[in-house]
């Protein structure tokens, strides 16, 4: 397991967005992305902070369901 990059919240939502996901509403400083999937529709919920925390983006890495290595430093 590779150690993660420092992601913002934009970085995030740009990543997520080349995999499928549409940014659905704002609401204050955060974001909620969405996916559809053939059986399911998959919500993440992104913060718009300078720096996003590690437990945080583990977090998002989990609920999108996309792989880890994506959001490692290459």
């Amino acid at each position: 397991m590779g150690k993660l990059k420092v992601f913002s919240g934009k970085e995030i939502c740009s990543l997520l967005e080349q995999n499928g996901f549409k940014n659905i509403r704002q609401r204050g400083s955060h974001i909620v992305m969405q996916k559809k999937t053939d059986s399911s529709t998959i919500t993440v919920v992104v913060p718009m902070h300078p720096e996003i925390r590690v437990g945080t983006l583990g977090s998002i890495i989990r609920q999108s369901k996309l792989p880890r290595k994506l959001f490692e430093v290459e």
